[in-house]
This record gives structure tokens, sequence and C-alpha cells, in this order.
């Protein structure tokens, strides 16, 4: 399957194949980690744990990937997040980008927006791809990895919990077999049937309405913009979404209301109207794909229940509008990965692992609000909710304040996780978005390959960043951060600095080990965003999120900072991450 450009994603079938435990069960023994779930999030779970060297048996149920666009909208952080695992390039090089958007009521565009409007990022805000590309992508570039075995058409039946490891069974087309693991991840998706064995749930609201998801193959005038309809013309008294895809096919999203009947709905002859409405009825354009759906914002009440740890659909799930599902469930793995990798390494205590629940359910809350405001201002379910929503509506043409009002989804954005039980505060005021828990952001550098982008430099590991260059800081300090960088938590020192490194820098540089790096801030940015005045830095955690600031080096904190941020009980303790009101 690998880099085959003819393959077709939505039809590959994966054939079964019998596994160790199955024909030689005396030699199996416990694996450290098993995913359940080929999706995107099992995925990158399983690429990023190998990343971190550890061994991964993802199993599916399954034995293809997905049909049809689904999860379509990916955002910047998420982009950067497959840049760093290694297979954003080609996402981006298929997908669609985006930054810009409009909001229409009836025929008539009542303001625009651009999501990233300053330059100096690798990344647009958002593209667009298809989810069966994005699995495609994703399941090659873990078949990269020796480190990742996926088994198709293995079917989790029943889950037993022993004191060091779980026992999952397994069923097979040719039976059923037991598959040990330390722990394990569930990526099984919205009704999860893991968490149903467990006896447990996901409490929330669902919402009493109905869309219909019609994918349709044109070639068409519209640019690569997010169009949002409020009672249009063409579907008066409901609202109608449009995006761009890869190949000329067009995602269209009709509201159609409770009352419709979603198998009736499905049907060429009760879509092919609704789309002629939109476009004209002399248009051009075939069905690619169509679904009916409802959506529910329900999240379980914790992630990690002992050795099982739920990520993506499986632990959350929101409605559609803001484009939240699929990219916080890829922020959900990159979260769990390091942490499962440095427990495992024994790096780490356990208990590390209570900050994926405490972490990621924070930033669930604040996805499930976010989802749950934008759905409630799209389907007013009183009189009282039209006549706000209208109202604001029919002034956002005209006024800046109604604009911000008016809400067609509230597109994806990252959790900056305030108060995580991992930060250290920092020593000082900093100014900007670039606060303890918040996820790096990226600046156009120059580095010993030529030109690139700060992202590139973190991740995977922890990075020591500082604002200097290597020969200004004193010997002293130097040493002992040479003697940090080689100790049982690998920690990479990066150096930014304003002019390009020198020979005193260059030797530097090669006493501090061989990861160690300087960078040339080439325009600026990269000060300007993290407010990095000379000797700035930070401690950035292997997800690319900053846990600890200071505005001098200072060995002795960087230690109790990182000995913080790796779950060991040191120095002040931080307030618990809150939840979203």
């Amino acid at each position: 399957m690998n880099n085959n450009p003819a393959i077709d994603y939505q039809q590959h079938r994966f054939a079964y194949q019998a596994c160790l435990e199955q024909t030689r069960p005396e030699e199996a023994a416990v694996h450290p980690v098993v995913v359940i779930g080929a999706g995107p999030v099992g995925l990158v779970t399983a690429i990023d744990l190998a990343r971190q060297g550890i061994r991964v048996v993802v199993v599916d149920d399954d034995d293809a990937l997905s049909v049809g666009s689904r999860a379509i909208c990916f955002a910047k952080r998420t982009l950067d997040i497959f840049d760093r695992i290694g297979c954003g390039q080609r996402m981006v090089d298929k997908g669609v980008g985006w930054n810009r958007g409009k909001v229409f009521l009836r025929d008539q565009a009542i303001y625009e927006f651009d999501l990233l409007p300053e330059s100096g990022h690798a990344r647009p805000a958002f593209i667009n791809l298809q989810q069966y590309y994005l699995e495609g992508y994703l399941l090659e570039q873990a078949q990269q990895h020796e480190l990742i075995e996926v088994r198709w058409k293995n079917k989790v039946s029943a889950i037993i919990h022993h004191g060091e490891h779980e026992v999952l069974t397994i069923d097979t087309p040719e039976g059923s077999y037991p598959l040990k693991a330390s722990y394990v991840v569930a990526a099984d998706g919205s009704r999860s049937p893991l968490r149903k064995m467990m006896g447990l749930e996901s409490v929330g609201h669902t919402f009493r309405d109905r869309f219909l998801i019609a994918d349709v193959k044109m070639e068409a005038p519209f640019p690569a913009e997010r169009w949002f309809w409020f009672d249009p013309p063409f579907h008066p008294n409901q609202s109608v979404l449009l995006h761009r895809q890869p190949d000329d096919v067009w995602r269209i999203d009709f509201q159609l209301g409770w009352d419709a009947d979603p198998v009736l709905e499905k049907t060429p002859e009760r879509v092919i109207p609704r789309v002629q409405a939109l476009l004209g009825k002399d248009a051009k354009f075939t069905l690619e794909w169509v679904s009916v759906y409802t959506f529910s914002c329900v999240r379980m009440d914790r992630f990690r229940h002992g050795r099982v740890l739920f990520v993506g659909d499986a632990a959350h799930c929101v409605s559609p509008f803001g484009a939240r599902g699929a990219n916080s469930g890829v922020q959900d793995a990159e979260n769990l990965a390091w942490k499962l990798a440095y427990v495992l390494q024994g790096k780490a205590p356990e208990s590390l692992l209570d900050t994926y629940g405490s972490e990621r359910e924070y930033a669930a809350d604040e996805n499930l609000l976010n989802s749950t405001r934008s759905t409630d201002f799209i389907t007013p379910k009183s009189a009282v909710s039209k006549c706000f929503r209208d109202a604001v509506l029919g002034l956002a043409r005209e006024y800046t304040f109604a604009r911000r009002l008016v809400n067609s989804g509230r597109l994806s954005l990252p959790a900056t996780l305030h108060g995580s039980p991992l930060n250290t505060a920092y020593d000082g005021p900093f100014s900007g978005a670039m606060q303890a828990g918040a996820p790096c952001t990226d600046a156009p550098v120059q580095g010993d390959a030529g030109r690139g982008w700060l992202l590139q430099h973190l991740g995977d590991q922890f990075v020591f960043m500082i604002f200097a260059a290597p020969a200004a800081l004193p010997a002293v300090q130097l040493q002992a951060l040479q003697s940090m960088a080689k100790g049982s938590v690998p920690l990479r020192l990066l150096f930014v600095s304003s002019t390009a490194s020198t020979a005193q820098d260059r030797d530097v540089l090669a006493t501090l080990g061989h990861d160690a790096r300087q960078l040339q801030d080439i325009e600026g940015l990269a000060a300007q965003r993290y407010d990095g005045q000379p000797f700035t830095c930070y401690l950035v955690r292997p997800d690319q999120h900053l846990c600890a600031g200071w505005r001098a080096v200072n060995p002795t904190a960087l230690a109790a900072a990182l000995q913080r941020a790796t779950g060991h009980a040191q120095g002040e303790l931080a307030t618990p991450v809150p939840h979203a009101a």
C-alpha cells in the first residue's frame, strides 16, 4: 500500500493474518501497548509511541478505511502534529488549504474573516482533506515503523483487568485469542464497545436536529473558503455550509430539521434538487457520498481508568460545527503518547498518566462549551433564542460588535493547559499568548540545514529553548546544562539568536551534545511571539506545550521544572486543571 498514488483508499481491503498469539501462543508476551481502532486517533497514537521507542499492536474490527469525506477540516495545530510525526507534508500537498471564510444571511454576505491574518507560519489555518486520505497516509506512515503491528479483522469482545496488565479477548475469522497489554488505548469511536464492556458511559446533550452531508464532484468557481449561510433563499429557514475538498469534490452540509426522514433524505431524488437549488438547475455534478447525521455533545467523566485510557470520540464527542472532533482527538493522542512512553521507560511515575486525564478533560470541556454555543446559535430551539440570533445577524453587516456574536462554528483552537500540574509558574510577567501550558507557535528560522521553521526543532523530547547565542552564556551555566542534557530524562538544548552562529558559538555547541542546536530568528518573529527578551528561556514538553519560563538561565530551577513536568513530586504544587464553566 505504501506510496501508491493510484490506490483507492475507500475500496482497498486489508488481509486478515493470524498473529503470534494464535500460531505460537507459548511465545506470546505482554505487549507494552494495545491500541483499539485504526482510525486517525488510534494511528496517531501508535505512530507517536513508536517514535518514542514503544512497541504497539493496533487492532481493528474492520478490514478497510473510512468511506466518504467524514472529518475533513484539519487545523493548524493538528498539521503541526502531523509534521512532527512525519506525514504533514503529504496532507498539505493533497489537501485544500484555507484561512478565510464568509458568513451569509439569506443571499447577502454579512462579513468575512481571516483565521491566520499574520505571515510567518509554515501551515495554513486549516486544510480540507477527506478522512480516507488522512487515514491512508497515516497508515502508510505507521507501516514504516517496525514497532507497529496492525491487525485487521481483530474485534475486542471482552476485557479482564489484572494487577500489572489487561487481557483482551480478540475475535477473528479463525476464532478467539487472548491479547495481553500493559496499557490499552481505546480509540474505538463514539460508540466505543470497550467503554460499554467496562460499564462506562459518556454523558451530555444530544441535539434534536438532522443534517445532510453531500460530497459533490463538480467544477465550480467558488474559492477555497468556508462559506456558511443562515436562511439562504435556496434552503429557507435552515443553514448550509460549503467546503472545497481535493479532487474537485465539494462538501455541502444542509440543515434538515429533526422531523426529516434520514432514510428518505439520502436518496438521490431528495439530494439532487437541494444541490441544484444551490448551484443552479443546469449545473453538472455527480454525488460521491451522502449521509444524514445527528450529533451529541458528551464526554466520559474520566478518560483514564487504571491501565485503560480513552481517546478521541471514545472519550468525548462534539457537534461538527467548528471542526473540533478529529482535531481534539489527535491532540489527545499527542498528549498521551509521550506520557505513556515515559512511564513504560521508567522516566516518569505512573501518576503522570493522571495528567493525561486532567489536561484532556479540561480541553474537552472547552470544546464542548464552544460546540454547544455554536449549535445553539445555528439551531435555536426557542422563540427568544431565534429572535436574538436574527437580531445579531441583522446587525452584523454594519457593526463589528455584532460580528463577534455571530456563531457559525467557533473553529478549532488548541487548549492552553492553564493550571496543569506539570506547569511551573513563570518567574515574571510574559506578554503574548505563550503562557504556561500553551502550545508552541511557529516562526521562520535559519539553521545549519538552511531556512526552516521553529516547530521543526521542538517536540519528541523535552527542549530547553534559550533566546541567546551559546557563547553568551557563562561557562558555569553551560557546564550545568551539559550535565542535564545527558540526564535520565533527555533534554535538547536549543538556542535562538538574532544573529547567525559564530565560530565561538559552534565550539560551545560541540560541547553540549549532538542534539544541541542554534537557530537564527531571521525575521524577529520568534522573539516577538515568545516575548523573547535576551536570555529568556522556556521548557518545552515533548508535545510542544510550554511548561516553564524564565527571564534568565537558571539550571537549578530548570532541573526542578523538568522533575515536575515528568510527574515527580517536587517543588510547589500546581493548581489542578480546572474544568471549563
